[in-house]
């Protein structure tokens, strides 16, 4: 009968561990193959030391600056006489300042090409590889050195022709988020830097917010680029995501907010960037091939003529960028193009009356114009829209102004409205929007041995947009709509009604049944998101079944009422069956992908619940429960959940407003997360209990790995006995207390809050050997001990390696007062677990900081700033008195009904003030050991 709840809680856990494990499968592994190819090296990279200023460098000793060199180039550029533009690269978290290479040596090539008319200079900072995505206290630093980096290479132009005036940067993750930092310096130039391109770069909050650094940086510069724009008014900023194959950066941090609407500004992720068409992770978005071309290209686009340095016009730098990275017409990039122009030569001009006409060419003698009148169609269609097979960058499709009998005198060059997919380009047009066009004219050029197909066709728009309803989230995949294609289009536009929440994430199937015995083109399949550049595009040979995840970035805005579309540009003999299912795995994983990293605050949310609990049933039974048991009890949603949705609801109000600002509250992290789009319903209570689970098998696994340490500790050593009542604090433990103060304060915090950690857990370990022992003494058999009196001395002789030790605990078995000393001990024992447990994560959320510490030694032994200083001061002096207490002075304390309820109102706390604030959480721990010390004391 016992076990029942037990096995019951257990296959509980279970089922909500296995949905955790399958959102961070498919967060870590189920994302499409990498299609990106790898950028080569021609000649051996070389890295030019630049030397610094003695100022400079004794300043910044782990910080170095380099120039980009390969071959004779490298050679050239070693006297620092440089002729170039300047383009510096800022590594991110963990990176190499060697990364620049990819975009260096793509740059050099495309040089050579053009026989060195322009070509860059790439820096690249050696910042020492330090962890700055998860320690903020560098950050400023970090800054300081690249404005120092960027006065020292505008020096080196100073006596040439064309000297610079600014520094283009581009930053990867991390260094992406310095750059933007470089105008909140107070003696920083605006003019120092009009380009910034970021890849991967967290530009909206951190990944993990674990120290208040890493946070108070994010807020000075987010609110300097809001508050004083001017400041950055000459400045264009293009942030690339990696899309979903990013796990380490989701997408959704690279958007630029506020600065969307701003002229200045772009976002795209990579999977939407023309002519590259493909996610990247966080480590190949700076080697991908494709991207780094595209990024090469606009460079070489940005460049002023006149000053032979990358322009100052702001708008034609949009242009460039929009060019490249948002709808590429395939065609070079003209700022200026010449749309109205004059059809020469004395080609064949063909007439075509039909609404739907296709013409596929294979080693054409002669070109050939094909004349499309649109008097007729207009009565009748809505649209007309071509798309051409051969892609490259000359003009094919044109708008005739004035026509004479058989012939164009006068055309408006359409291809600038073309854009460009994997495997055709396509121009769509409204013929409302062009009144003055009389004809269109599509140019099919004479070729030798290429094939390539032209296609055309009016259709009216309400023929060809269709909508299909997506299904709820909680059909969990076994409904679906469906939606039939008849028609034999060559485009097709899909509205996915009811998509727009970041928690949503589907699976659509598309089915093409074509004609047999057809020569047929592949499909491009495209799902645009129109409030943001995060199209996603896939290719698929006919017939086939192809299968598409629709999940997002980020959600739609509210005042947005534009609708998620699934372009499908098809073959002209095939049929499609369009069906859209919920995805229950990825909806799980998009859980895990916006709120993964809040899973600590969860965990140590039901924790402390658990701690609470324990610490009731030991007052009012004068027992206490082992963790996963108290946890089971006492982990129950409805105490932590409501309390803060209805907080959360009464900020709605400006009177609660104004009381919470009075009592210098902190804003509440569930509001800051509904600003930026990622809070939705019950996401709380999926958090929660995903912390259940997590915590639950946690305590299983620390109570197995105990056991299994005590048993080693017992194969090598000898019990010493229970413990007895002693001073909390003697000369030695103070002594040890003061030391570990002066390392925390000498060198690193989490250092010392380590140090007391595996102090603590040695001291439970050798708790639990000692009780284990006494436990099997007393559970000996007593008829069995009676008969073989003279033989059980030797049989626990021979098992615990001491006579004399067991021998006595045998011969007290009986007393009740060594039962009730054993329970007093137990209950303690159950106590330090938790309290381990806790501190498990405390050391896990300030490994961070000393795993910094540890890597910059050489540097310095004192990590300045320490985020975990004045915790550990407190840790240190709180443990030293814990883990020497028994739970016999709690029972009796005043204060012991106030520690058994605190935990309650501390996991609402840590839910509150939690997630996106990491490094607040350890304090919230720390207040309830400390009201457990003064139950100790008191």
């Amino acid at each position: 009968m016992g076990r029942g709840p037990g096995v019951a809680a257990a296959l509980f856990y279970g089922a909500v561990a296995a949905l955790v494990l399958l959102g961070v499968r498919d967060v870590l592994f189920l994302y499409e193959e990498n299609q990106c190819s790898m950028t080569y090296m021609y000649e051996y990279p070389e890295y030019l030391k630049i030397k610094l200023p003695k100022k400079i460098s004794r300043r910044f000793p782990a910080y170095e600056l380099y120039l980009y060199g390969e071959g004779n180039y490298a050679e050239e550029n070693k006297n620092l006489i440089l002729t170039g533009i300047p383009v510096l690269f800022l590594p991110g978290n963990a990176g190499s300042y060697k990364q620049v290479r990819s975009l260096g040596s793509i740059a050099l090539r495309k040089a050579e090409d053009i026989d060195f008319k322009y070509h860059f200079n790439f820096f690249t900072v050696n910042f020492n590889e330090e962890l700055v995505a998860l320690y903020g206290g560098s950050l400023q630093r970090q800054t300081r050195f690249v404005h120092e980096c960027i006065k020292v290479i505008l020096k080196l132009y100073k006596d040439q022709e064309f000297a610079p005036s600014s520094v283009a940067i581009v930053g990867h993750s991390m260094g992406g988020l310095v750059a933007r930092a470089l105008p909140t310096l107070k003696n920083f130039k605006p003019e120092f830097m009009n380009l910034l391109i970021t890849h991967a770069t967290p530009h909206v909050a951190p990944v993990m917010p674990l120290d208040k650094y890493l946070t108070d940086f994010y807020t000075a510069v987010n609110n300097h680029w809001i508050l004083k724009a001017q400041d950055v008014r000459n400045l264009t900023t293009l942030s690339v995501a990696g899309g979903f194959r990013d796990y380490q950066v989701r997408s959704g941090l690279a958007f630029l907010p506020r600065l969307s609407q701003h002229s200045r500004a772009l976002f795209v992720v990579s999977s939407a960037v023309p002519r590259t068409w493909a996610s990247t992770d966080h480590l190949s978005i700076v080697w991908c091939k494709e991207l780094i071309l595209a990024t090469i290209r606009a460079f070489f686009d940005l460049i002023d003529e006149t000053t032979k340095q990358i322009t100052e016009d702001p708008k034609k730098r949009m242009l460039v960028l929009n060019h490249h990275f948002v709808r590429h017409p395939a065609k070079f990039f003209e700022e200026d193009p010449e749309t109205l122009t004059e059809l020469k030569g004395t080609l064949i001009w063909m007439k075509i009356k039909s609404s739907k006409w296709t013409y596929t060419v294979y080693n054409e003698s002669d070109g050939k114009y094909f004349v499309f009148p649109l008097s007729n169609h207009r009565k009748t269609y809505s649209h007309v829209h071509c798309q051409n097979s051969m892609l490259d960058t000359s003009s094919w499709i044109y708008g005739c102004l004035n026509s004479s009998s058989s012939m164009c005198l006068e055309v408006f060059d359409l291809s600038w409205k073309a854009e460009l997919l994997p495997t055709v380009k396509i121009v769509t047009l409204k013929l409302q929007e062009y009144p003055s066009l009389s004809d269109l004219v599509v140019y099919v050029p004479a070729i030798n041995g290429n094939k390539f197909t032209v296609d055309c066709e009016f259709f009216k728009e309400d023929s060809r947009m269709v909508q299909l309803p997506v299904t709820q989230l909680f059909s969990f995949g076994l409904s679906s709509s469906k939606i039939v294609l008849n028609s034999t289009g060559l485009i097709y536009n899909v509205q996915l009604q009811h998509f727009g929440q970041i928690y949503q994430a589907f699976k659509i199937y598309i089915e093409s049944h074509c004609q047999p015995h057809k020569a047929r083109k592949t499909s491009v399949y495209r799902l645009h998101v129109p409030w943001s550049h995060e199209d996603s595009i896939t290719v698929s040979k006919v017939p086939s079944f192809t299968e598409i995840s629709a999940k997002l970035h980020i959600a739609q805005p509210e005042n947005d009422s534009t609708v998620a579309v699934l372009n499908i540009y098809s073959s002209s003999d095939c049929q499609y069956e369009v069906t859209i299912k919920t995805s229950f795995s990825q909806v799980l994983g998009q859980v895990i992908r916006f709120h993964g990293v809040s899973l600590p605050v969860y965990v140590i949310s039901n924790m402390l619940l658990a701690y609470g609990g324990q610490l009731s049933t030991l007052i009012s039974t004068g027992h206490c429960s082992d963790f996963v048991s108290a946890l089971t009890r006492a982990a129950k949603p409805y105490k932590v959940d409501p309390f803060v949705n209805v907080v959360k609801f009464l900020l709605g109000f400006n009177w609660f407003k104004d009381i919470w600002n009075v009592l210098f509250l902190p804003e509440l992290d569930a509001v800051l997360l509904n600003k930026q789009d990622m809070w939705f319903p019950l996401v709380s209570l999926i958090l929660f209990l995903f912390g259940t689970g997590i915590a639950y098998w946690g305590g299983i696994l620390f109570s197995s790995s105990l056991r299994l340490l005590s048993s080693l500790w017992l194969s090598l050593t000898r019990p010493s006995g229970l413990p007895k009542d002693s001073k909390l604090m003697t000369p030695r433990r103070a002594f040890v207390a003061i030391l570990l103060v002066f390392v925390s304060c000498t060198t690193c915090g989490a250092f010392a809050i380590l140090i007391i950690y595996l102090h603590y857990m040695f001291k439970v370990i050798k708790l639990h050997s000692n009780v284990r022992i006494e436990q099997n003494v007393l559970n000996m058999d007593p008829k069995h001990s009676k008969e073989t009196s003279d033989n059980s001395s030797k049989e626990t002789v021979k098992n615990c390696d001491s006579a004399e030790t067991i021998t006595k605990a045998a011969a007290a078995a009986a007393s009740p007062t060594t039962n009730t000393a054993i329970d007093n001990v137990v209950n303690s024992l159950k106590i330090h677990i938790t309290i381990i447990n806790l501190l498990t994560w405390i050391v896990l959320l300030s490994l961070p900081s000393l795993i910094y510490w540890f890597k910059n030694l050489r540097y310095n032994i004192r990590l300045d700033p320490d985020p975990c200083r004045t915790m550990a001061i407190i840790l240190v002096s709180t443990l030293g008195i814990l883990m020497n207490s028994s739970t016999t002075k709690v029972k009796s304390s005043k204060l012991s009904k106030i520690a058994a309820q605190l935990p309650l109102p501390l996991s609402v706390a840590v839910v509150a003030f939690g997630p996106m604030h990491l490094y607040r959480v350890p304090y919230f721990v720390i207040c309830s050991l400390l009201l457990h010390v003064l139950c100790c004391i008191l």
